[in-house]
């Protein structure tokens, strides 16, 4: 177990060539990794850098980082994984020449979602909530507090799951990535609006 973010039990599953873990959490994501099953594309993937706790229930999430993305499909963020066939991934992706906020639900097969991000983003914050059946992401860009809800999906209640950040290079040479503030509140939180 990793003494990381004030805490200790953190664990890597695919950990990265390169990493540190200084006060933050700084990442080389290393290339050819990926989180995705099945659909449309035909393969199965789960060799993404993910660092986190397992928890067995309702959860808060909020994860500030920024990456050097450049290359198609260079992504970071956040995870929330039961194993290899559920978990929830939403971060920052490059797609086809720009950024984009991508979120991934897995429940055998993958769904994928994205919304472009304007300009050259900085640091973004995630945040994302377990209650009960559900996942709640929202979003803030440049240090603002993550406000604007991207999605809710169902998530399997009463299964302990690995809470955390991700990073993968599916298609590049690879990226370095910094979790500047990453927060793990674990058990009941208050509802969000909306």
């Amino acid at each position: 177990m990793i003494m990381a973010f004030g805490t200790t039990g953190w664990q890597w599953i695919n950990p990265p060539r390169e990493w540190v873990a200084d006060g933050g959490l700084r990442v080389f994501c290393d290339p050819g990794t990926d989180l995705w099953r099945r659909t449309h594309y035909g393969y199965v993937y789960d060799t993404a850098h993910l660092f986190g706790r397992v928890l067995p229930g309702d959860l808060r999430l909020t994860a500030t980082f920024a990456g050097e993305y450049g290359e198609q499909y260079d992504q970071a963020g956040v995870v929330l994984r039961i194993d290899e066939r559920t978990w929830t991934k939403a971060g920052v992706e490059y797609v086809d020449g720009g950024l984009h906020l991508s979120t991934v639900v897995t429940r055998e097969v993958s769904d994928w979602s994205v919304l472009p991000l304007p300009g050259a983003a900085g640091p973004v914050t995630l945040d994302l909530r377990r209650e009960g059946d559900a996942v709640f992401v929202r979003y803030g860009l440049d240090g603002a507090e993550p406000e604007e809800m991207v999605r809710l999906a169902y998530f399997p209640p009463e299964q302990p799951a690995l809470a955390g950040v991700m990073a993968a290079a599916p298609a590049g040479k690879g990226f370095p990535v910094r979790f500047t503030d990453v927060r793990l509140t674990e058990g009941q939180i208050q509802r969000p609006a909306g």
